[in-house]
C-alpha cells in the first residue's frame, strides 16, 4: 500500500525539471541531425522551401529594381516630351497671334484705304473698324507689343467720321 500512496504522490519540481530536460534533449538532437544532413550535402523539404523563397526574393527584387530603371526611363521620355510639346505650342501660339495682328492691321489700313479713295462707307462700318481696333490693342497690350502702323490709319478714319458725323452723311 505505501508503493502506491508513493506512486499517487508526484513531485511537481522533479516533474518540471524531467519535461525541460527531455525538450532540451529533443532540441539537441533535432540541431545534430540537420547539421549531419548538411554535412553530407542532403537537402531536406524544409531546407529547399528556404532556398525557393530565398531564390523567389532575390527574383522579385531584381524584377522591382528593372520596373524602377523602366520608370525613371519612361519619365524622362515624357518630360522630354512634355517639354517639345510646350515648345510647339508656344510657337503655335506666337503664330496665331501674329496672324491675329496682321489680319487687324490689315484690315484697318483697307478701311483707311477705302476712306482715302472717296468710296462709300456706312456707319456700321465705321463701328466695325472702331471694335477691331479695340481687339488689335488689346492684342498688343496682352503680348507686350506696340502699335507703330495703324496709328495713322486710325487717324484717317477717325478724322473722317468725324466729318461725316458733323455733315450728316453717316
Amino acid at each position: 500500500m505505501e508503493t502506491i500512496r508513493e506512486l499517487t504522490q508526484i513531485n511537481y519540481g522533479t516533474l518540471i525539471i524531467s519535461v525541460f530536460t527531455i525538450l532540451c534533449a529533443f532540441k539537441f538532437v533535432c540541431e545534430l541531425l540537420d547539421w549531419f544532413i548538411k554535412r553530407l550535402g542532403l537537402e531536406t523539404k524544409k531546407m529547399r522551401q528556404k532556398r525557393e523563397e530565398h531564390d523567389l526574393l532575390i527574383a522579385t527584387s531584381k524584377a522591382l529594381n528593372e520596373l524602377k530603371e523602366k520608370e525613371c526611363e519612361d519619365t524622362k521620355r515624357a518630360i522630354k516630351h512634355d517639354k517639345a510639346i510646350k515648345e510647339d505650342l508656344a510657337k503655335l501660339t506666337s503664330m496665331f497671334v501674329e496672324k491675329e495682328i496682321n489680319d487687324y492691321r490689315w484690315e484697318i489700313n483697307n478701311f483707311a484705304t477705302k476712306i482715302s479713295e472717296n468710296k462709300p462707307i456706312n456707319k456700321d462700318c465705321f463701328k466695325h473698324c472702331f471694335k477691331t481696333y479695340a481687339l488689335y490693342e488689346k492684342i498688343l497690350d496682352e503680348n507686350d507689343l506696340k502699335n507703330g502702323e495703324v496709328e495713322n490709319s486710325m487717324k484717317i478714319i477717325n478724322d473722317a467720321y468725324q466729318e461725316k458725323m458733323k455733315n450728316g452723311k453717316l
